[in-house]
């Protein structure tokens, strides 16, 4: 396990051999008809999920208590935690009363700028969700701004950056809410090794956007979740995702993501009982890539053009066993294309 990781050790205790079972974290912003389809999911399709949870009899669980527990215990099933980035006003209005029928927890990371601003929720509307059992508010930065380190941009100035979107955006959650949880998403998804290091000082979990389970080989600072905006929370291909597990190779040990060479190779062991021939990978944009063992157990993915794109994937899956899949996903971050 990297280094940066060594503040949470005691948290990745060993899981007994009989333990099958992971935290699958969905990962939602409007729940709307009406707000832009790439970061929406529409209300008749986030109530069919809902369905879909208690169709296969999964249990919903708070997220700071489903992390701990899908990296220290495990458990024998697999449980779901719901989150929602940004605190937009579909979130209070839509999502938080069809979830309150159902006494599902949830979690909304907030961008504490933001609120009050037009669609998204007031502090007033916070405050009310704070107050109610199952409901955890959490920190998604001041500012929503990219905080990976920028091209030339110095060290001291990264740094102070960084600490005012990460602590500034903490501090005020507590003074008026009353929350201090120890969770963090990270905004866009983007994160680099250094940026994971301040996290682990402070001892908050961190929250991507790249999909897959979250389970003993997960590592606390670059935690998977899915997608479930309309193109990817599509109920055809949800229920795999929601019976995933997590792939066994050390999060850890895989690169934090940004590039040096485009397209990127991916390097990881494969486990002995786990087959080439049973691996499939895929690459944003391009579909199917090709697999290249390269001896001492070691698989190579690269995709096989460059990307044009800030933020990509390579998205590996391995058969499980009782019709579930092995799931393994790598973002990858262009430090010199624009910002969002």
């Amino acid at each position: 396990m990297s280094a940066r990781n060594t503040a949470f050790a005691f948290l990745t205790l060993a899981l007994s051999p009989l333990v099958h079972a992971d935290l699958v974290v969905l990962q939602y912003h409007h729940v709307s008809d009406a707000t832009p389809p790439s970061t929406s999911t529409s209300e008749s399709l986030f109530e069919a999920q809902l369905e879909m949870l208690g169709d296969l009899e999964l249990e919903v669980v708070h997220l700071l208590e489903g992390t701990r527990k899908a990296l220290e215990e495990g458990a024998t099933r697999n449980s779901v935690a719901l989150t929602f980035d940004d605190a937009y006003e579909s979130v209070y209005t839509t999502a938080a009363p069809l979830l309150a029928a159902r006494d599902y927890p949830f979690t909304i990371f907030v961008n504490t700028d933001a609120v009050g601003r037009p669609g998204y929720m007031t502090w007033d509307q916070l405050e009310e969700l704070a107050s109610r059992e199952g409901v955890t508010l959490a920190n998604h930065s001041t500012d929503h701004g990219h905080l990976a380190r920028k091209p030339d941009e110095p060290k001291d100035q990264w740094q102070q950056r960084i600490e005012h979107s990460l602590d500034g955006a903490q501090r005020e959650l507590e003074q008026r809410l009353g929350v201090d949880t120890p969770l963090f998403a990270y905004p866009y998804g983007e994160f680099d090794a250094a940026l994971e290091d301040h996290l682990s000082d402070r001892g908050w979990y961190g929250y991507s956007q790249h999909s897959g389970p979250i389970g003993e080989y997960s590592a606390p600072t670059r935690l998977p979740r899915f997608p479930m905006a309309n193109a990817y929370g599509r109920l055809d291909r949800l229920k795999d995702k929601l019976l995933s597990r997590a792939f066994p190779v050390d999060a850890g040990d895989l690169p934090d993501g940004v590039i040096t060479d485009n397209p990127p190779v991916l390097e990881f062991a494969l486990p002995e009982d786990l087959s080439t021939s049973g691996l499939t990978c895929f690459a944003s944009g391009m579909g199917r890539i090709d697999i290249e063992s390269v001896g001492d157990g070691m698989i190579r993915v690269q995709a096989p053009a460059a990307f044009n794109s800030r933020r990509f994937r390579y998205n590996c899956t391995h058969p499980a066993g009782d019709g579930r899949f092995y799931w393994l996903s790598q973002p990858w971050l262009d430090l010199g294309q624009p910002e969002d």
